[in-house]
């Protein structure tokens, strides 16, 4: 059951449902993502502009910035004077990138722990965890959680490698976030299915929650493994909450 529904049986392009929209622009990013996912937006598609701003009930100008935010992320690429297109890719691609960035944040949290967490780093890391915390108080998701979450998450993972203060493993990270879904600000969550997502974040809270805690006792070894195991939610975790993995989506090429 896809979360865009038509607008009548003449017309091609979605709207979101009641229930789903979107209204900031970390929202629309969102819903184009879960779209290139599911396979509503298929590999070498064009998107335009004007179709997708009107099907997600938004002006362009959000829809302009979002196309640019998927395009460094890998998802869409250039076609010149006639847009972004929807770029191909395979499961073994985003396993394969989402397995790096891992390996990377776990690396640089593995040395902010040694060094020890500064007062600035864990003031803005418990920022983190209470914004968390206040999405996921009211018990259910709505669409514009999504956004919030995405953004509070880039800026959870964006401590860490900054914390570290090793300009290696940033550069590394920022390379590798070209590939697609490989961004800690990547997450994609099901908008028609924001019941079992809220499950999975709950579970990603947890994990930022012992993160901190590993950082604060100086557990080098043990918040790296917890950095590496948290990269993986987004495409192992599906299956256990009843969701279908990224395999299994249409979006993606075998």
């Amino acid at each position: 059951m896809s979360t865009l529904i038509p607008i009548s049986t003449n017309q091609r392009d979605p709207v979101l449902a009641p229930s789903a929209r979107v209204t900031d622009g970390a929202g629309v990013v969102a819903a184009l993502r879960e779209g290139i996912v599911s396979g509503r937006y298929r590999a070498g598609e064009r998107l335009a502009e004007l179709a997708v701003a009107q099907a997600l009930g938004v002006s362009r100008t959000p829809v302009r910035l979002a196309f640019r935010t998927l395009a460094q992320e890998g998802l869409l690429q250039s076609a010149g004077a006639r847009g972004f297109v929807v770029r191909a890719f395979s499961d073994a691609d985003v396993q394969c990138a989402v397995e790096v960035r891992g390996v990377l944040e776990g690396l640089a949290a593995r040395r902010l722990a040694q060094r020890g967490l500064g007062a600035a780093v864990r003031a803005a890391l418990i920022a983190c965890l209470h914004t968390g915390d206040q999405l996921l108080a009211k018990g259910h998701l709505v669409a514009d959680d999504v956004g919030r979450w995405s953004r509070m998450n880039a800026d959870f993972h964006r401590l860490i490698l900054e914390g570290d203060d090793s300009q290696v493993i940033v550069e590394a990270v920022q390379r590798n976030d070209h590939l697609p879904f490989a961004s800690a600000g990547s997450i994609t969550l099901r908008l028609d299915a924001l019941e079992r997502e809220y499950a999975k974040l709950q579970v990603a809270q947890l994990q930022h929650r012992l993160v901190v805690q590993a950082l604060e006792a100086r557990e080098g070894a043990r918040v790296e493994a917890l950095m590496r195991e948290h990269a993986l939610i987004g495409v192992r975790y599906g299956a256990v909450l009843g969701l279908a993995p990224l395999s299994e989506t249409p979006g993606l090429r075998p």
